[in-house]
């Protein structure tokens, strides 16, 4: 077996396509030379994902990102990443070259990621593709924070349910945040810090949370969090860390003493379940969070 692994990592090492191994945590465990040199990967750094592409974008290199605002692409990106099994599309690099991405990603969290050279192929119709996959993107994002949108989160949640995600597991929980005291905070200090805390808790939770959690928006001021293959004590102690990391963020410049708490229910994933109910019991677990004070996660 050893020999066999030998050999494979003597074939990645001289493939011209570029091949990178990502851990649970996103961070680079293994890549070969090409991918070191397309994404100027030093031999022995070991970065988060998201490290080298705030890096590379800051130096003009790297994969060319056209969006206005990085971290707000970030953020859309985190909420797709690692969330499938397969998942393949084109992007290209600002030397010029043109990548068809395959990424998979298995039920331990580890991932692969293989890019071929397909610069010269099927010039005449990419600017359509491309445009074809923007949509495509769009149409799963929420247009304020950039995580996943209701429609995209439920549709993550059905195939979480009847075992179709990553790795086939029905287990997990799922959870639901709402902001607390929000409309005051709108009617006090008006909608645009609103819009400040929405975005705030989407930045928030994809920075803290492990990359193969799902995030995303349900609408309002409401959140939904799915956690696969986590019971509900492995589920608690990454709520609560999220919950601390939103009660130190600052909203805005202008107002400073501005504090963000938010209000959390949680529920395990029982055999049986449909998306449905399952999001009406969350519901009803956040409902006692906020009856019982607010700030705080209630789970059930």
């Amino acid at each position: 077996m050893q020999t066999i692994l030998g050999h494979i990592e003597a074939l990645h090492h001289e493939s011209g396509s570029l091949v990178c191994v990502y851990d649970p945590d996103d961070r680079v465990s293994y890549a070969n030379p090409a991918f070191r040199s397309a994404f100027f990967l030093g031999h022995d750094e070991r970065p988060l994902w998201c490290d080298l592409m705030r890096r590379n974008h800051r130096l003009g290199r790297g994969s060319r990102i056209d969006a206005p605002d990085f971290e707000g692409w970030l953020v859309a990106t985190l909420s797709r990443r690692a969330k499938l099994a397969h998942r393949s599309f084109e992007s290209d690099l600002v030397d010029g070259r043109w990548l068809w991405i395959v990424e998979t990603t298995v039920a331990s969290g580890w991932g692969m990621f293989v890019g071929s050279d397909i610069t010269g192929l099927r010039l005449h119709d990419r600017a359509l593709r491309k445009a074809r996959d923007r949509a495509l993107r769009e149409a799963q994002t929420d247009d304020l924070t950039g995580v996943s949108n209701r429609r995209h989160m439920m549709s993550m949640l059905e195939a979480f349910v009847t075992g179709q995600a990553v790795g086939g597991f029905r287990h997990g929980c799922v959870c639901i945040l709402d902001i607390d005291h929000f409309k005051r905070l709108n009617d006090t200090y008006g909608h645009q810090v609103g819009d400040e805390a929405l975005i705030a808790v989407a930045r928030c939770a994809r920075a803290t949370l492990p990359v193969k959690d799902a995030f995303g928006r349900l609408g309002g001021e409401e959140f939904i969090l799915i956690l696969p293959n986590r019971s509900l004590a492995e589920g608690r102690l990454v709520v609560e860390g999220l919950l601390d990391a939103l009660r130190a963020c600052r909203l805005s410049s202008l107002h400073p003493d501005l504090r963000l708490t938010t209000s959390v229910g949680m529920t395990e994933i029982c055999m049986g379940d449909d998306a449905r109910i399952v999001l009406s019991r969350a519901d009803r677990l956040l409902y006692e969070a906020k009856a019982a004070g607010r700030d705080r996660l209630v789970c059930g």
